[in-house]
This record gives structure tokens, C-alpha cells and sequence, in this order.
């Protein structure tokens, strides 16, 4: 009976490791969007937060943001003492855009990037990418520790402990080949003129 339950114990943590390795992919994937391509993406204001009474709060909560083209991103702001605000953190953040206040709609045209400036954004998703690829690493040590804790508290078998091992290691390859496949993708997104 208590080798089932172990059993079915270690099964839970397996799927505990792929669950948070996909929550690390997915992370990865939120922080590509927030990189400038030459086309206009809404997402691309999704970590700008403005002052907005008395708390920062994301622009994409203070008005409605939508792209009429591939060149331009409009936020028709539903509260227009918060114009100023918006355009301020606009400014202040790494976009290198300029807005245009026309009534209650802010106009941002996303200009073509230079191709220094292409490189170094390729260098920035390439750091996220590799942030990514740590923090897979540490989930598989982290599994790696408690089952070897396990293997010394005799929960857990030699050769169980190598099957874990093993498992935890294809899980890792696996992963940061996938976290390689977004990365080019993005380079390539970045790279396109």
C-alpha cells in the first residue's frame, strides 16, 4: 500500500516539473511580446504603467488600444485627465516612440527600426532567452535535490532515482530546444524589415 502511494506521489512531482518548466516557456513568451518588431502589436505597451489615481496602473487598463495598421497603435483613453500621464510614461519607456494627443486618442506611429537598433533588441531577446534557460535548469535541480533526498530517506530506489534522473533531464533537453525555436522566431520577427 505504500509503494502505491509513493508511486502515485512521484508521478504528481513529475508533472509538478512540467508544469513549471511551462510556466517558465510561457513567461518567456509574454517577455517576447513586449519587444518592439516593425509591425505595430498592442502587446507592445503591455508592461508601460501610468499614474493613474494615485497607483500605477497599465495603459491597456485605461483605455481601449487597438492597431488601424501595421504602422500605428491608437489608445482611445476613457478618462481624459490621464492623457498627460500616458503620453509621460510613453516617453519614459524604452519604446523610442513619440505619441501624438489628438482629443481624447493618443496616435503612435511605429517608425521602421535601424539595424543597430534590430541588433540590439536580438540581444535582448537573446538575454531573456537565456534567463529562461537557467530558470529550466533550476526547476531540474530543484527536482533533482528532493529526489535524491528521497533516494536517502529510502522513499525512493537507486534505480527509481536514475529513472527520475533521466526523465528530468529529457524534460530539460526538451525545453530549452523549444525555448532555441521561440528565440529564433523572435530574431527572425525582429530581423524582417
Amino acid at each position: 500500500m505504500k509503494r502505491a502511494i509513493i508511486v502515485r506521489y512521484t508521478n504528481m512531482e513529475l508533472q509538478d516539473l512540467i508544469n513549471k518548466m511551462d510556466s517558465s516557456i510561457q513567461h518567456l513568451e509574454k517577455e517576447f511580446q513586449t519587444i518592439r518588431t516593425s509591425r505595430a502589436n498592442p502587446t507592445m505597451l503591455e508592461n508601460i504603467f501610468a499614474d493613474a489615481y494615485g497607483a500605477k496602473t497599465p495603459i491597456n487598463q485605461l483605455g481601449n488600444i487597438s492597431s488601424p495598421d501595421t504602422s500605428m497603435l491608437t489608445i482611445q483613453v476613457w478618462d481624459t485627465s490621464l492623457l498627460k500621464n500616458i503620453e509621460n510614461a510613453i516617453l519614459e519607456s524604452n519604446l523610442g516612440i513619440n505619441p501624438q494627443v489628438d482629443g481624447s486618442l493618443i496616435r503612435l506611429n511605429i517608425p521602421k527600426l535601424s539595424e543597430e537598433r534590430r541588433n540590439e533588441l536580438t540581444k535582448i531577446a537573446s538575454q531573456y532567452a537565456e534567463n529562461s534557460k537557467i530558470s529550466i535548469r533550476n526547476i531540474r535541480r530543484d527536482f533533482i535535490d528532493s529526489k535524491k533526498n528521497e533516494k536517502k530517506e529510502s522513499l525512493i530506489s537507486e534505480d527509481e532515482l536514475k529513472k527520475f534522473l533521466i526523465e528530468a533531464q529529457n524534460y530539460t533537453d526538451k525545453y530549452i530546444s523549444n525555448i532555441d525555436k521561440i528565440l529564433e522566431q523572435k530574431k527572425t520577427d525582429i530581423m524582417k524589415v
